[in-house]
């Protein structure tokens, strides 16, 4: 189970005023006392995220947040935490003590409703009291389906799991391949994954053993090689391959190695249709070429990692792109769950491949990004773009999304 990237797990996030027995009812679920608990309202000040096996959904995330109606400066911020947490899940599990709603829960609620993330209202508590008849017709009303617990006793909590089971989306990512659907049967794919100091020590990278998989899944061969073996590589195979895949940041010097006759695509392309929405990260390119002097450019990474020697998002886009446009831009840079609140300030949202993210939060800052009217696209598909090899890059795919 800790072996499944966080970026492919089901996140599940709980939600509710402070007190409603949101840690109790994680220990509940998963049968585990993996949650502080405590009497105290207020205990979980910040989103406390626990890896868990739940079956038959397999590896998830619960996320136990703190209470909606935090008060004070410093609840607000804590709610403002909560909020985040929203953009990368999948299923909401809102918490009530049965009490009538707060207008702090109800106004939490419109919001899961507004980001179309599905929801199970979990009345706590029920060896106290029964639910409040408000809370139940407000639920009936709106369509929310609901369940009674016991976290103390462990009563309903069987129910309220295979409601959850039930109301849980099948991850995006289940229903996509990284490249075995637009490939042919017993393909050979050559995978170019250059060594360099910003390649992690003795081993590659996410997106890299990601991609050998669903080659391997499509009953296909992965031919691996550094940038500076490709050549020989190329020479070495009888017949061409059917595709090469490479790192972005090298795309240029393989277009010019590989023969035009070999189709070619980028690894961060792949992943922008595998976790994303291509269409809309297509349509987002063309804002490159209508960036004006003085411009806010942002570029969005799904993980915080130590920025080294010309690093791709603070160093190498920004003077790619200022040397492609001529333009004198401003860049901000937003790593891990990070991302702007004023994202009108921008004329363009740059985002990374999002491999250490699920495709529920890459696609809700797509979407909140679109729906803003900030176009959005991705490293892949910028630096393609600014090298020369746009159309080569893209071509592989184009065919899958007719």
């Amino acid at each position: 189970m800790s072996k499944t990237p966080r970026g492919e797990r089901l996140i599940i996030a709980l939600v509710g005023k402070r007190n409603a027995g949101k840690s109790s009812l994680i220990n509940a679920f998963v049968g585990q006392e993996i949650a502080i608990v405590s009497e105290v309202p207020g205990t979980t000040t910040d989103p406390v995220a626990k890896q868990y096996e739940l079956l038959p959904l397999g590896p998830v995330t619960f996320y136990d947040t703190a209470g909606v109606d935090d008060i004070g400066d410093l609840g607000a911020k804590r709610v403002a935490s909560t909020s985040k947490v929203l953009y990368r899940t999948d299923v909401v599990i809102f918490v009530s003590d049965g009490q009538k709603f707060l207008p702090s829960e109800l106004e939490m609620i419109d919001k899961i409703k507004g980001m179309k993330i599905p929801m199970l209202m979990v009345f706590n508590k029920a060896d106290l009291a029964d639910a409040d008849e408000s809370n139940i017709s407000y639920c009936k009303a709106h369509e929310i389906p609901f369940a009674k617990v016991s976290a103390k006793d462990k009563k309903g909590i069987d129910e309220a799991k295979f409601a959850l089971i039930d109301l849980s989306p099948k991850p995006i990512s289940m229903d996509r391949q990284i490249l075995g659907d637009i490939i042919p049967e017993k393909a050979r794919i050559i995978l170019v994954c250059p060594i360099d100091a910003g390649a992690p020590k003795g081993r590659l990278i996410l997106p890299q053993v990601q991609t050998i998989r669903d080659i391997l899944d499509a009953n296909s061969t992965a031919i691996v090689v550094k940038d500076t073996e490709l050549k020989d590589a190329l020479d070495m195979l009888k017949d061409p391959p059917d595709l090469v895949v490479t790192d972005s940041q090298i795309v240029r010097e393989v277009d010019k190695i590989t023969p035009a006759g070999i189709p070619l695509t980028t690894f961060s392309i792949l992943f922008a249709r595998y976790k994303g929405e291509l269409e809309l990260l297509l349509t987002g390119i063309n804002a490159i070429d209508e960036l004006k002097d003085g411009d806010k450019v942002l570029i969005a990474e799904a993980c915080s990692h130590h920025a080294q020697e010309d690093d791709i998002g603070r160093n190498k886009l920004p003077r790619w792109i200022k040397e492609y446009t001529g333009k004198d831009l401003i860049f901000d840079v937003y790593a891990g769950h990070d991302f702007p609140e004023n994202l009108e300030d921008y004329a363009i949202s740059i985002h990374c491949g999002g491999c250490m993210i699920n495709a529920a939060e890459m696609n809700r800052r797509i979407q909140e990004c679109y729906r803003r009217g900030v176009p959005i696209t991705n490293y892949g598909l910028v630096i393609s773009k600014v090298q020369g090899s746009f159309d080569r890059a893209i071509a592989p795919l184009l065919e899958n999304l007719r």
